[in-house]
């Protein structure tokens, strides 16, 4: 049977953390659902882990990602492999509380097109993690909520959820982090597709190194906050101006 909601989660070396993070969505999710664990290679330490994991429940699915290596491939593979018509993005380091999973997609049952897991709304919270990536993050989502009125507080957290036919229709451009969050929530808004939110609470990693890259990655989260202003465009309006975007990014 097909899945309500697919789970796709990039992981890169997350071996000590995966069966964790697996475990922490069996107890909490009673949506019937599939976890697409995502790695970029055979010798990647997380493999082994879910593959073991796997074996005691079928609904975790190892895999390969064969687009290129990098967390926006990886979460580009898994959405195309994602057997639901509703997909969760979340993190293979534990930061992410899965107990949102279930009320994000009634949301999008309810006819939203992204779901945000949201810290900076009334109810949700921030446990450590760098300042500067705190404090870049706080200040984007706020201003984007106020100024843009993108429909999230937090269009710049990674843990979302989507509508695939809406995926379908927008496409994801983004080709080298997590920035694929900020630029679907900007999709929606250039499209004024409904975005709605819910409290979470994002907690730092406790063990592991952090893959993100602040300041590598910035310049590209920045082109998809601008993206956000505008009047409304069409689909195929968005689709040359996000391409645009991704030029840019590409020769930045």
């Amino acid at each position: 049977m097909t899945p309500e909601v697919s789970i796709v989660i990039p992981a890169y070396n997350e071996g000590e953390t995966i069966e964790t993070v697996l475990d922490m969505i069996a107890s909490s999710t009673r949506t019937d659902y599939e976890v697409l664990v995502v790695y970029d290679t055979a010798n990647d330490t997380t493999a082994p882990a879910v593959t073991t994991y796997s074996h005691t429940d079928p609904r975790v699915v190892p895999t390969l990602n064969t687009y290129g290596r990098g967390p926006a491939q990886a979460l580009r593979f898994g959405i195309d492999h994602a057997s639901a018509e509703i997909v969760v993005v979340m993190m293979a380091d534990g930061s992410d509380d899965p107990k949102q999973i279930d009320n994000m997609v009634r949301r999008i049952r309810a006819g939203n097109v992204v779901v945000a897991a949201s810290r900076y709304m009334k109810g949700g919270r921030q446990i450590g993690g760098p300042l500067l990536k705190r404090t870049l993050s706080r200040v984007a989502g706020l201003s984007l909520y106020r100024l843009a009125r993108v429909g999230t507080h937090d269009a710049t957290n990674s843990f979302k959820a989507y509508s695939k036919p809406f995926l379908k229709d927008a496409g994801i451009d983004s080709r080298s982090g997590f920035e694929m969050g900020i630029e679907l929530v900007a999709k929606a808004r250039r499209l004024r597709r409904p975005v709605a939110e819910v409290p979470t609470t994002w907690s730092d990693r406790t063990s592991g190194e952090s893959r993100f890259r602040v300041v590598g990655w910035l310049p590209d989260y920045l082109r998809w906050y601008l993206f956000s202003f505008g009047r409304p465009l069409s689909l195929s309006e968005v689709e040359a101006r996000a391409r645009a975007v991704a030029g840019g990014a590409k020769n930045g």
